[in-house]
């Protein structure tokens, strides 16, 4: 199928959808949409979000996209209401009613074609959520919207083969690494490690009962040796039992991002893993929605089965708090920024650990302004950065306003602990021609600790 080309301002925009058989497109989101609220909780809050929804369009001032496009399109109560006029026009009583009286149009293609280029416009950050006086998550009305579009073939194909690795593919994981190269991986890092302390520091691999299953992003294994050999030496030095599963090494879910079924199926599996291994805690590396669905959805969807799951910036801030893991304060000179993932910070879940970590050994560290709780996304936030063909966008529109804090620091390292964050950062950095280096935390803890 051909890219379909999605215009925003003068920047052209494409993505592959998963083609859809010439159907009835409406009917059939009509009848995803019926199944959705019949089998889930989403119509208690359709019903409270259609009600109080004031169409204020205060959100628009806080979404980094609407910044830069000043498009009606792109406010975020206005791409809600998508999902929203629909439910109420054919899933409420009064709505329908109305619709016979006033002859209300039905759902039609056009509203798909209107859905499928609005839902992947935003990168679900929830920054909009900051602002909004009635309380609306306008980033969960455009999940749902995305899942409806899925049930019925359209999703990039980007999540969808990646998310078909992972739950029917032979590797189990998104980036479709066997085992044997799993293995030697790890085998060489451990000869990285080996040659840099002198000390055998393991990646520990199958090991029943230990403190810590470990899940990192699968990406991290062919893309950051530096940010998985930093987790090593700090586990060496704490001196904490952890274990790699080979029955599941893969911490992200992109299930997230489109696809309900698909999300609770990862997270199933993750719990299968940590079942099998008869670990006591599950440990997530540094990924932040990889570490967001495991925190937030095992106890909904882990079953009876609910480990303590901690994030790797929160076991290592603790460690460097209680004097387990020492770093040298003279080896990072350069100055450092920091960006804040919004999957992390938006909560306010991991805001002050890992500025704890970078002020226990990094003299020159800058703030962007705005950070934390109300940072901005990096651009490629809700799966976007994995759909390649949107780069433009997502750097020039989505990225424009974190490629300005970036540039007002002044920093040579800009610190981004998620690996969708990472890739994401990066070209950023490319497009803006940034003169500043990607980093994660754990790759400058790597340089410093001492052993």
């Amino acid at each position: 199928m051909n890219p379909k080309m999605l215009p925003v301002l003068n920047v052209p925009v494409k993505y592959h959808i998963e083609p859809v058989p010439p159907m009835d497109r409406p009917r059939r989101f009509l009848e995803a949409f019926a199944a959705v609220l019949r089998h889930s909780n989403y119509g208690f809050l359709l019903d409270h979000f259609s009600r109080m929804g004031a169409k204020c369009a205060m959100c628009a001032a806080e979404c980094p996209v609407y910044q830069v496009t000043a498009s009606d399109a792109d406010v975020p109560c206005s791409r809600s209401e998508l999902v929203l006029k629909t439910y109420r026009r054919h899933f409420t009583a009064e709505g329908r009613m109305m619709a016979r009286v006033l002859g209300t149009p039905p759902l039609s293609d056009a509203d798909i074609d209107k859905m499928t280029e609005a839902f992947y416009r935003c990168t679900a950050c929830r920054r909009c959520n900051l602002q909004c006086p009635m309380g609306l998550d306008h980033g969960l009305i455009t999940h749902l919207g995305r899942y409806l579009l899925s049930e019925i073939g359209i999703a990039p194909k980007a999540l969808v083969v990646s998310v078909r690795e992972q739950l029917q593919g032979k590797s189990g994981n998104t980036s479709a690494i066997p085992v044997p190269a799993l293995l030697n991986t790890l085998e060489f890092l451990e000869e990285d490690l080996k040659e840099k302390f002198g000390k055998d520091i393991k990646f520990p691999v199958d090991q029943e009962g230990a403190e810590y299953v470990f899940f990192p992003a699968v990406s991290d294994y062919l893309l950051e040796p530096d940010v998985l050999m930093g987790m090593a030496a700090v586990f060496h030095a704490t001196g904490d039992s952890w274990t790699i599963g080979t029955g599941n090494f893969d911490g992200i879910n992109y299930g997230l991002f489109y696809n309900d079924r698909h999300f609770e199926a990862i997270v199933k599996r993750e719990v299968a893993e940590w079942k099998r291994l008869k670990a006591k805690k599950m440990l997530i590396g540094e990924c932040g929605h990889a570490s967001r669905t495991a925190k937030a959805f095992i106890p909904v969807f882990g079953g009876d089965y609910k480990p303590e799951v901690v994030n790797v910036l929160e076991y290592t801030d603790r460690a460097i708090q209680s004097g387990k893991v020492k770093l040298r304060k003279d080896v990072i000179k350069e100055r450092v920024t920091y960006h804040d993932p919004c999957n992390y910070a938006r909560s306010g879940w991991i805001v002050d650990q890992p500025r704890r970590i970078i002020r226990s050994f990094i003299q020159d560290f800058v703030e962007m302004e705005p950070h934390g709780k109300e940072n901005y996304c990096c651009g490629g936030g809700g799966g976007t950065v994995s759909i390649d063909e949107m780069r433009e966008f997502r750097t020039m529109v989505g990225g424009k306003r974190k490629a300005e804090q970036l540039r007002a620091t002044g920093a040579h390292y800009v610190i981004a602990p998620c690996a969708n964050c990472k890739k994401q950062v990066k070209e950023v950095i490319e497009d803006h021609k940034l003169d500043m280096e990607l980093i994660g935390l754990h790759d400058l803890i790597l340089r410093a600790i001492e052993l």
